[in-house]
């Protein structure tokens, strides 16, 4: 397939509610998700949203690779997956206060504050309903990718901007906060 473009904050599609998909069996949104996995696999990232690839539609992709779980119960490895049209249902008030990077936010990373614990719900490619309890890693990385899909990067989300920096500078000196994932 191919490798698309990322968009970068400030760009006009990362800032706008993505529009719905009328059919997630259409060619054109499969050939999409296919050109999105590429793009993904080059990169080496968790997820991605169309919006990040210039494309307004409310399609994501993401895995949960095994070392990133945190052996809660609701923390599940999972292979790439696509969802249309997806929604979240926050479980209970517990947040948690996780480290994020974002391709469109490139160099950076800061700790947001997520809901721990979360129902997703969304339509596969075949149209099919897929519905998930998840917790920890998993709930954090599905928040940030569903995000994209109404114009919010990570940073908007952030409560402490002392806890927000670039990549080399969090590794060289890492700021001391407890629960920061």
């Amino acid at each position: 397939m191919a490798i698309l473009k990322i968009a970068r904050m400030g760009h006009p599609v990362l800032r706008r509610v993505a529009d719905p998909v009328a059919d997630p069996r259409a060619p054109e949104i499969r050939r999409l998700v296919a050109d999105m996995v590429d793009t993904l696999e080059d990169i080496g990232g968790a997820g991605l949203a169309a919006p990040q690839v210039h494309v307004p539609l409310r399609v994501v992709i993401f895995r949960v690779r095994a070392e990133r779980v945190t052996g809660d119960p609701e923390d599940v490895v999972l292979p790439m997956q696509a969802l249309v049209n997806p929604a979240i249902e926050p479980l209970g008030e517990e947040k948690n206060l996780r480290w994020e990077g974002c391709l469109s936010v490139p160099g950076l990373r800061g700790a947001v504050p997520r809901w721990r614990r979360l129902r997703y719900r969304g339509l596969d490619l075949d149209g099919n309903p897929v519905e998930r309890v998840v917790a920890a890693y998993h709930a954090g990385l599905v928040q940030h990718e569903f995000d994209h899909l109404d114009g919010i990067l990570y940073p908007a989300r952030m409560t402490d901007f002392s806890l927000f920096g670039f990549n080399e500078e969090i590794a060289k000196y890492p700021p001391e906060v407890e629960a920061v994932r």
